[in-house]
Parts: structure tokens; C-alpha cells; sequence
């Protein structure tokens, strides 16, 4: 087993493990969102780190260096604009994620062109391509 495989198994099992971080008292009031946001309070059980309260976000829970951004898959997640940009990533470590600006024409001429290459599109659907190919 090769050793970048091992940290993204080892990357699994610690996501798997690590606590929701959730801001404080997003459970009592719709008006705040769950996102994390450290506590200040003077006499905030979750700042003094009370053991029955959230876990605030500490560095242990951080994944292994090498493999730390990556998407599941093992390759790293690139941003394109347009089909251009797809001639500029290698199949092998990158794969695209068509931003949200991007309308549905041009994004049909992204996922065509990719197939084509043969870079993975992370966030379009199997069927959503099929379907894109097909017109």
C-alpha cells in the first residue's frame, strides 16, 4: 500500500472521528448559524472547554499535511471559469469544479471538453453528464 493512499485512509478515519464544530447556542436561536465562531463570553462553559460542551477547534484535529485539501477522491480540486482553463490541468492529480458564475451553455461546453481530456468534474452529476454529452 503505498503511502498516499495510507494518509487518505488515515484522513477518512479522522474525519470520521472529529466533532461537528457548531458555534454556541446555535441551537437555541434560529437567528444564529451553526458556523464556528469562537466564545468570548466571560463565563462561557464552551470557551473554558467544560467537558460537557462543544469541542472548540483545535489544531490536533487537522488532517495529515501531505493529503490536507485534497478532495476524497485524492485529487486536488482546481476552480474553472471557462474551457480554456481545463487545457491546463493534468488528468492524473487534478480535477475541475465548474464554478457558480458559470451559466448552463457554457458549462455543457466545460463538461464536454472534459470528457473529452478526461479530467474528472467533481460537481456535476453521472447523470447530469450523461445528459450534457447527449446534446
Amino acid at each position: 500500500m503505498s503511502e498516499f493512499k495510507r494518509l487518505m485512509r488515515l484522513k477518512l478515519k479522522m474525519k470520521q472521528k472529529r466533532p461537528e464544530f457548531k458555534r454556541q447556542d446555535s441551537h437555541r436561536f434560529q437567528r444564529i448559524g451553526t458556523m464556528w465562531r469562537r466564545p468570548t463570553g466571560h463565563h462561557s462553559g464552551q470557551r473554558i472547554q467544560v467537558t460537557y460542551r462543544l469541542s472548540p477547534v483545535k489544531i490536533g484535529f487537522r488532517g495529515p499535511a501531505l493529503v490536507r485539501g485534497l478532495h476524497p477522491s485524492g485529487l486536488e480540486d482546481i476552480i474553472v471559469n471557462n474551457v480554456k482553463q481545463l487545457a491546463a490541468l493534468n488528468p492524473k492529480t487534478q480535477g475541475a469544479r465548474i464554478a457558480s458564475a458559470v451559466g448552463t451553455r457554457k458549462r455543457i461546453e466545460i463538461v464536454k471538453k472534459a470528457n473529452e481530456l478526461g479530467i474528472r468534474v467533481f460537481n456535476v452529476s453521472k447523470q447530469k453528464q450523461g445528459e450534457f454529452l447527449s446534446l
